[in-house]
């Protein structure tokens, strides 16, 4: 199976690359760079103490989980071509198609917002999305902060979706999802690792050619976020919540052939 990945450069992307490179003949990557030290350098977040507390919070969380994944690992078969971010749309396709969209499967995972030639040329290729938030009810960025912030602690996960031209918005395959645990951080990044390796196992195992899409139903959506939405206020008083104080349970019961992550594999790999 030859795979090409878009993605970005954190610990978590070069899972998705790592986990895939165990079971592709061949593996293209395409990948977008930005700040490791959001909330401190210049990047899509605000720089303010507040915000670089946040995310020195978030980073131990994904070292704990993805340290091992820092960087992508040697494959004897695994081309990287590497990008600025947001530079992903301006890339002539016709000088990267022989050897970069040339797979049989394409996944895409924490890149920028992709456009014109480049999305219709996934969308044909039916390439899956990942997206960090459970779609429908929540779509756009930091998906699954706001739910944990607005009283969903519940719709905490991910959506295996195809691409779209609308974000987020494309038919479902399945939703991954994890076991709650305290430590909330801990909590929204173990399905980032739900999500990975289920869909790893899911390819391996040819199990997501059977399973049938589902179109997703705009009128469920709870909150469609941006990045201007997720300012100091909201953090300062995120740490204050009760995040597993329930809003409208019940919608988890939506989930579509959800996957679960079960504690005692938060780490074993």
């Amino acid at each position: 199976m030859k795979f090409t990945i878009i993605t970005s450069n954190k610990p978590r992307h070069n899972y998705l690359v790592n986990k895939i490179s165990t079971i592709a003949s061949s593996v293209n990557v395409i990948q977008e760079s930005s700040t490791i030290f959001p909330g401190q350098n210049p990047g899509r977040n605000l720089q303010s103490t507040t915000m670089s507390n946040y995310f020195e919070k978030v980073n131990v969380s994904q070292n704990r989980f993805f340290k091992k994944h820092y960087l992508i690992r040697s494959h004897s078969n695994l081309k990287l071509l590497p990008l600025q971010f947001g530079d992903l749309n301006k890339i002539d396709l016709k000088l990267i198609k022989k050897d970069f969209l040339n797979s049989d499967y394409y996944i895409v995972f924490g890149s920028s917002f992709i456009k014109n030639k480049l999305l219709n040329f996934l969308i044909k290729k039916k390439a899956i999305n990942i997206h960090m938030g459970l779609s429908p009810f929540f779509r756009g960025t930091d998906c699954n902060f706001w739910a944990l912030n607005d009283g969903y602690g519940h719709l905490v996960g991910a959506t295996i979706h195809y691409l779209s031209r609308k974000l987020d918005a494309g038919d479902i395959i399945y939703h991954a999802i994890s076991e709650k645990t305290n430590n909330i951080h801990d909590y929204t990044m173990s399905t980032v690792k739900s999500a990975i390796k289920s869909l790893t196992m899911n390819f391996k195992n040819r199990k997501i050619f059977k399973m049938k899409s589902i179109k997703q139903n705009s009128r469920k959506l709870i909150r469609y976020s941006s990045k201007k939405d997720f300012k100091d206020k909201i953090i300062k008083n995120f740490y204050k919540k009760n995040y597993f104080k329930f809003y409208k349970t019940g919608l988890e019961k939506e989930l579509i052939a959800p996957y679960k992550l079960r504690k005692n594999q938060f780490f074993n790999d």
